[in-house]
């Protein structure tokens, strides 16, 4: 342990990383999750007084539909607050209430609505500050009749019967692509109807219909069916789309990375690869405001990830006599040697590993960093852990810390 003495304390290492970035979450004692985002428009509430919308989601932030009434509520600077539903074991009071039983569902000032698109409506009724429909009358029924188009155009059901289910008859997969295909064929003529790179004019609610699926599509596709819609040039607007929606700030808060959707195929789908996951984007890696926030998410939540990791990541099996003290000592040492890379970067010389030749690492030492860095590394999720940017800052700085270690 002869290293500790040089680096930061915890202290030290969030009071630096909340000075590098704005992002903040609320503490929820004994809940899950632990924490929970902040909408940016609670700033906007006077003292005491409660928010207009309540929203009730799912408790690992990944339901594409709860998605899409965040993604208004920031779009619109809706204040509001959330409450999480166990979806596997949601309570009475919640199947009481809401009829069909699913997530999400709102109340806006009191008055419940649920279903994502009846909710999005219900939302640009209310409220009309920052529009999410167009202003022309013409222009404003088409984008409607779309948002009643993203629901039963079946284009869903057709992508994710292509992605999810288990074939092995090259035909049927093949069949299922073209069906596939034809759907995208359809949305890259509807995004030509209008100048710009969205669906009408301006950014409106038919984006936010399409874009948390077309988002999972994107980022599993090229990992379970090795088909590509990025980059695919048959849909140069789609790849447009894609570039124009990834410049609004709100959706930044919203989205999970890559990685996470990767992972949660396989973890609820039980779907196998074909290629390997998603590469991490060097950009958001490299990016201050998403190191400085992955950093302060990691020491601000240090405990609940050393109780995580104690539990669920097979660390305890290196403890001597049953004694996990040390083990704990080392998980301890080495989030904080991983916090303080993702503030320093390469300023900071990493200890141990093969530096000058020599491997100075206590093994068991060593053993327990590199199982707690690799678990960590698929165990985090965006968003309920941190943004997508931050959360692939996280994973960067966790395979530079292992290789440098290890």
């Amino acid at each position: 342990m002869s290293i500790q003495h040089k680096l930061s304390t915890w202290d030290e290492l969030l009071e630096t990383a909340r000075k590098n970035t704005s992002a903040r979450r609320v503490r929820r004692p004994g809940q899950s999750p632990s924490t929970a985002p902040i909408p940016s428009s609670l700033h906007k509430l006077l003292p005491d007084t409660a928010a207009p919308v309540l929203i009730y989601r799912d408790t690992n932030s990944w339901c594409p539909f709860c998605e899409r009434v965040w993604f208004a509520l920031e779009e619109k600077e809706i204040p509001f607050e959330t409450e999480f539903i166990d979806l596997s074991n949601k309570p009475k009071w919640y199947t009481d209430l809401v009829p069909t039983t699913l997530v999400p569902a709102v109340k806006i000032e009191g008055n419940l609505v649920y279903e994502s698109k009846d909710i999005l409506l219900a939302l640009e009724e209310r409220f009309k500050e920052h529009p999410l429909l167009p202003e022309n009358p013409e222009e404003n029924a088409i984008a409607r009749q779309w948002i009643e188009d993203a629901e039963t155009s079946g284009f869903r059901d057709i992508a994710y019967k292509f992605l999810r289910e288990p074939i092995s008859d090259a035909n049927e997969l093949a069949n299922l692509q073209a069906a596939f295909e034809a759907k995208l064929d359809q949305l890259e003529q509807t995004l030509g109807k209008y100048p710009g790179s969205f669906f009408v004019s301006t950014f409106s609610l038919v984006d936010i219909m399409y874009s948390a699926h077309l988002d999972r599509l994107a980022a599993n596709l090229p990992v379970y069916r090795g088909y590509h819609i990025k980059g695919n040039p048959r849909f140069p607007r789609l790849n447009a789309w894609f570039e124009a929606i990834n410049q609004r700030p709100a959706y930044h808060r919203v989205r999970s990375d890559s990685i996470t959707n990767n992972l949660l195929l396989r973890r609820r789908f039980g779907s196998q690869p074909v290629e390997n996951l998603s590469s991490l984007n060097l950009a958001d890696s490299q990016a201050i405001e998403y190191r400085a926030e992955a950093a302060e998410r990691l020491s601000d939540n240090r405990e609940a990830a050393i109780a995580d990791i104690l539990k669920n990541s097979g660390v305890q099996g290196l403890a001597v006599n049953g004694d996990i003290t040390p083990v704990k000592e080392a998980i301890d040492l080495h989030l904080r040697l991983l916090a303080e890379y993702l503030i320093n970067g390469d300023k900071i010389v990493l200890p141990w590993g093969r530096i000058g030749g020599k491997d100075n690492a206590d093994p068991t030492v060593a053993a327990v960093g590199a199982i707690t860095l690799a678990y960590l590394r698929n165990r985090i999720c965006a968003p309920r852990d941190m943004s997508a940017g931050a959360a692939t800052a996280f994973r960067a700085a966790v395979d530079k810390v292992l290789t440098s270690l290890y």
